[in-house]
């Protein structure tokens, strides 16, 4: 056959095809065959709020090696693809692009801005869905799911609906996260918290009937208006006789109590803490706990109501600066310190958020929790790594009712209709109630919020295989392999994916939870939409092509780390993806004479590099399963990147081409051309899942191929093939070779120049050195080999070095002009001293050491220490030539 490989690869021309020929053929679609092994994945669903980044690119990467490996396994495997509808994310974004056009929110209405951000969906989850192909993503298209499809929609209805008809969702008054910008609230998880530099303003308080005042703490002045306690802590025997007493509540004149609560930290202030129920969650829950009035003094959009007085429709640090002004005038500001503490802000638009009380619906999590806390402990879901199963497990034993609804247009609007006649409360499974129940009447309002995300992704495992239907993708494919995240979206996601599973599906979602590291900038700052440091894969792809940006995002890769992202990386693996490329046009070139399928073992005359390399690609084969076994996706590419670029590449292939290029033993030539490719054919396999096309378009040039590569079965090590004796004979050979071009290098010996060489040997390897003889003759480039056992006497003027026992001696006569090396020597120790000099004067320097930065000081120290190896080994060389 003829290599119809072009001289160079180019990526763009051969990923299109073969991508476009994979779906063509329908090689990602899960068939349903019960005969073989369920292996299966879902997606984490992309957001439709814009393009994807890298950390979706690495996402998708590991669901694709892993989809790709099992299914090369035999397994039946399903990675089934979606797009997340994002409710707040995806709601800002849409309002601000109408802003640009001049339209506002309002102004359309609910069914018009729904239209729109519809247009906004068809639009950017085809653009990701476009992208997840240029990546190679082998995921069933034709299952695809968004998560405010008609069927994802169903089950969010059954799962709100079975929840509150068991008591599990309740709707009540409670202290609630709000975004006074996006005008929602937010859950817990969604406040983000940044350290702060602010101020502790510490404020008197008048006692009622006595000229005494008490002095709080606080750092949020402005709520003191909504105050409607005063607490200290029980145990604090400062203020024991306190408890019972009255203040007046400056600027307000109100009479509040003194309380005793067990929450209050003796040390924060002065011991003492001002209570605003309305406006601070652990005040709200002290006033739960004391029965207190919620004095509403901040509203949705942080202005100060109307029992504020004087200060109401201000702005909630306007009113801080006047209030501090109005209080410094009375007198009964105490003191004001630096002080630095932790902000609560949206994790969209980084306003500071505003505690505040309001009609919510809620999810009630202890009973949903429990079980979800038992299968992390008995090992029924196992985090990779473990240490997260500990983050997992902390946040659920302290969990808080989740907050489901939201005040947002774009989601899953909450199936809950009121009556506005009899005042019937009407929770329904239908899309659309007409009718009250009770009394008749078609006057019925929907519940205007919509549900948090978080509350129709907790179902997707399940939800996209077609629940509450019994169907048969959920009998076969669920529960899934294993869910492949990343570590931020731990609480968000995984869950609530895991008790919404136990729930209503009575089994846990995934086996495994494999959490990868985050990918960082150059500088090693998050790569998000917010600070515009995203990378757009499609970027790197027509620069270096999918695969090579496939290699770089697992080269490294170690569970739960993170993982910084450079051009070069991807520079190097792009070199890697020629490499391969120009060792296999090598291999078809030289086996066009061959009939591959004739071709009889036993009638091959195998020799030590053949053994050798057959050894150890069995070998790899089991460390790349171990590896992909334990997730460790960068162990994958380290060995595979080893044992192709060094051992088949620059060692195995080397050694073929004597056998290679010569016609006199037919036998010789056959078996390099067979094992040459055997060998390749197995490496195409292995690379397979991390790199498909390069893979894919060379093993189909390759003899005896099939119909695709995707489909042939996954490389099984030939155990009774390792040969630790063999790989041991054949690293002394090939440690002899690297000595000998060490000192070749060293001496400036021009390349093509053949030299002597003598091997003083114990008896013992004399043996593997004479199997070995030709590979040093040829690799060493060497006109003349002796090999020697226990050498008496050696030549004058020789360069030697030592390799596993064995001597190499190398005369220098014939091999170098020693004159001229000698006088090049000597120039070279000269400008070493000079460098040694200046580099101790520095270091010596005492302005130096203390002033410069850390990094440059202990770079100069390291270059001194070079300077002086490097000053050893010149005179070295100078002794043996002198």
């Amino acid at each position: 056959m003829s290599t119809k490989l072009a001289k160079t690869y180019d990526p763009a021309q051969v990923e299109e095809k073969w991508y476009k020929h994979w779906e063509e053929k329908g090689y990602f679609k899960a068939k349903l065959d019960p005969d073989k092994k369920a292996y299966s994945i879902v997606m984490p669903p992309p957001n439709i709020t814009g393009e994807l980044h890298l950390g979706h690119a690495l996402d998708n990467t590991l669901q694709d090696i892993l989809t790709r490996w099992k299914r090369m396994q035999g397994y039946n495997t399903l990675w089934l693809p979606g797009t997340d509808h994002a409710s707040i994310a995806t709601e800002v974004k849409v309002v601000e692009k109408l802003r640009e056009e001049g339209i506002e929110k309002d102004e359309l209405g609910r069914e018009g801005f729904l239209e729109k951000a519809w247009e906004w969906k068809r639009e950017y989850s085809g653009r990701i869905t476009r992208q997840l192909r240029k990546m190679g993503s082998s995921c069933d298209w034709s299952r695809e799911r968004f998560t405010m499809d008609e069927g994802c929609s169903r089950a969010v209805r059954e799962v709100f609906v079975e929840l509150y008809e068991r008591g599990l969702i309740y709707q009540g008054d409670y202290i609630v996260n709000w975004c006074p910008d996006c005008q929602t609230t937010l859950s817990d998880i969604e406040v983000e918290h940044e350290e702060r530099d602010s101020k502790l303003w510490h404020l008197r308080y008048p006692l009622k009937d006595s000229d005494g005042y008490i002095v709080v703490a606080t750092t949020r002045p402005e709520t003191m208006l909504g105050d409607t306690a005063i607490a200290v802590n029980p145990h604090d025997e400062r203020y024991k006789d306190l408890i019972g007493k009255t203040v007046i509540l400056p600027l307000m004149n109100r009479e509040i109590p003194i309380i005793a609560d067990e929450y209050v930290d003796k040390d924060f202030g002065t011991g003492m803490v001002k209570v605003t129920p309305a406006h601070d969650p652990n005040d709200f829950e002290m006033g739960l706990r004391h029965n207190l009035e919620l004095i509403k003094v901040i509203d949705e959009e942080a202005r100060m109501t109307e029992v504020t007085g004087k200060y109401a429709g201000m702005d909630r640090y306007q009113c801080r600066e006047e209030l501090i002004k109005d209080l410094n005038e009375l007198g009964l500001v105490e003191k004001i310190e630096d002080y630095q503490h932790s902000v609560g802000q949206c994790y969209r638009c980084d306003t500071v958020i505003e505690p505040l009380v309001s009609k919510q619906w809620f999810v009630k999590m202890k009973p949903l929790a429990e079980p979800a806390i038992q299968v992390v402990k008995e090992g029924k879901v196992r985090f990779i790594p473990e240490r997260f199963s500990k983050v997992y497990l902390n946040w659920m034993e302290n969990i808080r009712d989740w907050c489901i609804s939201r005040q947002l247009w774009w989601g899953h609007r909450i199936p809950v209709w009121y009556c506005q006649d009899c005042g019937e409360v009407i929770v329904s499974r239908e899309e659309v109630v007409e009718t009250c129940p009770a009394c008749g009447s078609t006057n019925l309002r929907q519940d205007e919020d919509v549900l948090d995300t978080w509350f129709s992704s907790g179902l997707w495992p399940f939800s996209t295989m077609g629940w509450p239907e019994e169907t048969e993708d959920l009998k076969h494919f669920y529960p899934t392999s294993v869910l492949v995240t990343g570590r931020d979206i731990i609480f968000f996601w995984v869950a609530r994916m895991i008790f919404m599973a136990l729930e209503f599906m009575k089994e846990v979602p995934f086996r495994d939870v494999y959490i990868h590291g985050l990918i960082r900038d150059a500088q090693g700052r998050k790569m998000s939409k917010s600070l515009g440091n995203g990378i757009d894969p499609l970027e790197m792809i027509d620069k270096y092509g999918a695969d090579a940006l496939r290699f770089t995002l697992i080269t490294g890769n170690t569970p739960g780390n993170d993982m910084r992202f450079r051009e070069e990386r991807i520079e190097a693996s792009r070199n890697f993806a020629n490499k391969i490329w120009n060792a296999s046009r090598f291999i078809l070139m030289n086996i066009e004479d061959l009939d591959f399928d004739s071709i009889k073992e036993e009638e091959l005359d195998f020799t030590l590099a053949d053994h050798w390399i057959i050894s150890r690609l069995n070998k790899i084969i089991i460390e790349v399963d171990e590896a992909l076994e334990k997730y460790n996706f960068g162990e994958v590419s380290k060995t595979l990147y080893d044992f192709i670029w060094s051992e088949y590449c620059d060692w195995y292939i080397e050694l073929i081409k004597a056998r290679l290029y010569q016609d006199e033993d037919p036998v010789a030539k056959k078996t390099a051309q067979y094992i040459g490719t055997l060998v390749l054919e197995k490496i195409l396999r292995l690379l397979h899942p991390v790199m498909p096309f390069i893979t894919e378009e060379i093993w189909q040039q390759l003899p005896g191929r099939g119909e695709t590569i995707m489909l042939t079965p996954w490389p099984v090590s030939e155990k009774e093939k390792i040969n630790d004796e063999i790989e041991e004979k054949m690293n002394l050979i090939m440690d002899i070779i690297k000595s000998i071009r060490n000192i070749r290098n060293e001496m400036k010996v021009n390349p093509g120049k053949r030299i002597r060489a003598i091997l003083n040997t114990p008896e013992e390897k004399k043996a593997i050195l004479m199997e070995g003889y030709d590979y040093i003759m040829n690799l060493a480039r060497l006109s003349e080999l002796n090999i020697e056992v226990d050498l008496k006497e050696k030549p004058d003027k020789v360069s030697t070095a030592v390799s596993g026992g064995v001597e190499i001696i190398l005369p220098l006569e014939g091999m170098i002009d020693l004159e001229k090396e000698i006088e090049r020597l000597e120039k070279e120790l000269a400008e070493m001293d000079s460098e040694i000099k200046r580099a101790e004067g520095k270091l010596a320097n005492e302005g130096f050491v203390k002033k410069a930065p850390a990094e440059l000081v202990q770079k100069e120290r390291e270059k001194l220490l070079e300077y002086q190896e490097k000053k050893k080994i010149l005179q070295i060389r100078l002794e043996e030539l002198k």
